[in-house]
């Protein structure tokens, strides 16, 4: 069934493009330099990702959730380790991130197995959030039924009491993860839906790139 209201929700995309001799060699610069256009044009939330993940049976799962560091070692994100995703992860130990900048007509979608963070780099990013991020993230099981608000919020109160000084220590089951890229694939809006697509695939110690169909 068409649902006609969707079918007339159409935008051509009026930009230059992306060529395979314009990107960058390296995928996370060429990563770093859209992210940065991302931030520069006010994008809203622009470490915004969804989260991909499958459990142990090959069912999927997806979230959006916020990129907190990124470099040559890996994409990091930090969550609860009793968390669905968290559970999923360490039963199956790929993700795949997708990076969507509808101001620009960009997307980005990233892939490869993951692994935990060092403690330090936990303990490092916890500190460095607001207090009320810290007291939330002690006190909710993530992911996990509760019976109403009210008990959260009363589990809220009973932390702030007991951390009056704001020096709110990490829990030991709240961290990051860290997805090793294997694969990348920019996507950029082009008029009549023609739109360029350049992937970089892994390939020994460096990479290399394609151009993909639309």
């Amino acid at each position: 069934m068409v649902d006609r209201r969707m079918a007339r929700l159409r935008e051509d995309y009026e930009t230059e493009g992306l060529s395979v001799g314009e990107a960058h060699p390296d995928p996370v610069r060429q990563f770093g330099r859209w992210l940065d256009e991302a931030m520069a044009a006010g994008v809203l939330q622009a470490n915004a990702m969804t989260l991909a993940t499958a459990d142990d049976r090959g069912s999927p799962s997806a979230r959006v959730v916020l990129l907190k560091g990124y470099g040559p070692s890996g994409f990091v994100f930090y969550t609860h380790f009793g968390s669905r995703k968290s559970e999923e992860l360490t039963a199956n130990p790929r993700a795949a991130l997708c990076f969507l900048w509808l101001e620009l007509h960009r997307q980005v979608r990233i892939e490869g197995p993951v692994e935990a963070v060092s403690d330090a780099e936990s303990d490092e990013y916890f500190a460095s959030r607001p207090v009320g991020a810290r007291i939330a993230a002690a006190v909710s099981p993530q992911s996990r039924e509760i019976p109403d608000r009210a008990s959260l919020e009363r589990l809220v109160a009973d932390k702030e009491a007991e951390f009056e000084d704001g020096d709110v220590p990490r829990p030991a089951d709240w961290g990051g993860w860290r997805v090793h890229p294997e694969r990348f694939e920019f996507w950029q809006g082009r008029r009549h839906r023609l739109h360029d697509r350049v992937a970089y695939v892994a390939d020994g110690d460096g990479w290399r790139k394609v151009r993909l169909a639309p």
